[in-house]
């Protein structure tokens, strides 16, 4: 659905995936970094538009971001090969990695080009930026955690991604920040099990890829355009679904992958950070739910050429996508019961 591309652009789009085979395939640091710096020639050519001019800032933010971050990441493999037996760095050399590698997938407290970054793509650049790209910077991490950093950036992450959230009126801004938290959530589960890290990755892409392509049919950026104007009921019901989903509310199915995490937390008796998972899980759904009952509850008196009309196989589409975020409803009897 979202492969509305020319020629060149899927050459580049097939490039990207090729460049994440490679860093996650690599058997050494040097292969790694050469997959990175092939991922990001590969993705400008995806997000900048000569017709846009905040498309191109973008990406040119987004260059200067990452390769500050490459240059960081081979000055620590270089340091970690001449420093090979000294023990005593290794610490500060794995720190050294893994931020590098957060700055890459926009964690906090490296993460203030994300938001501007988001806010000047369009909702397809956005769901790619926000999904595929993340994906090899947090198996890198994988490699070399290290586990004290990283639970201090889980705890930012989480944070800073549900109050960064509250005073936003982008909806870009605002998936920009709930990619933050959800990182968090990643960030956690990647520490428990790599499969359970698949598991959460793969319903956190499908939850965005949804609500991108709702925004995107919709050509919706700002809040208040959710009220203002006239949608069809159902379109509003998919909106509700699709937001109370993504926040984690149970019992819809984007509850099930924060449920194993928080259940493994507790079996560690990790009781404060289950508490803080959950509080900030409480703010995201606050504003999720604020924008639901905006949308529902206020009535612009507008004439018929501002109605919204949605093609009916687009239509079809979102209501069979947000179906499967209902089957959480089916699948939690067999879950608690």
């Amino acid at each position: 659905m979202f492969f509305i591309m020319n020629s060149n652009k899927m050459f580049f789009f097939f490039i990207l995936i090729f460049s994440t085979l490679i860093s996650i395939s690599s058997n050494s640091w040097f292969g790694c970094w050469i997959g990175l710096e092939i991922n990001l020639l590969s993705f400008i050519p995806l997000i900048s538009n000569s017709n846009n001019l905040l498309s191109t800032e973008a990406s040119l933010k987004y260059f200067l971001t990452q390769s500050i971050a490459s240059i960081n990441f081979l000055f620590t493999i270089l340091i970690k090969l001449i420093l090979m037996k000294n023990f005593e760095m290794n610490n500060f050399i794995s720190i050294m990695m893994n931020s590098s590698m957060l700055m890459k997938m926009g964690s906090a407290p490296f993460h203030f080009w994300f938001p501007n970054i988001v806010d000047g793509l369009s909702w397809i650049n956005n769901f790619f930026l926000m999904t595929w790209q993340k994906i090899t910077p947090i198996i890198l991490l994988s490699y070399n955690m290290n586990n004290k950093f990283i639970l201090f950036i889980i705890i930012m992450n989480i944070i800073i991604g549900a109050i960064g959230g509250l005073n936003q009126t982008s909806l870009r801004k605002l998936m920009a920040f709930s990619s933050i938290n959800n990182l968090g959530w990643m960030l956690s589960s990647i520490m428990i099990s790599e499969n359970l890290w698949m598991f959460y990755f793969s319903m956190y892409s499908f939850l965005i890829s949804i609500m991108c392509f709702l925004f995107y049919m919709l050509n919706m950026n700002f809040i208040n355009q959710l009220f203002i104007n006239n949608m069809n009921f159902f379109i509003k019901i998919n909106l509700l679904i699709n937001f109370l989903s993504l926040g984690g509310l149970p019992p819809f199915i984007g509850f099930f992958p924060k449920w194993i995490v928080i259940n493994f937390l507790i079996m560690n008796n990790m009781y404060m950070l289950t508490f803080i998972f959950v509080m900030m899980s409480l703010i995201m759904l606050f504003f999720y739910i604020r924008i639901s009952y905006s949308s529902f509850m206020f009535n612009y008196l507008k004439m018929k050429w501002f109605k919204i009309f949605i093609k009916n196989n687009h239509f079809l589409m979102i209501n069979f996508l947000s179906f499967f975020s209902l089957m959480g409803m089916i699948i939690s009897t067999f879950f608690f019961f």
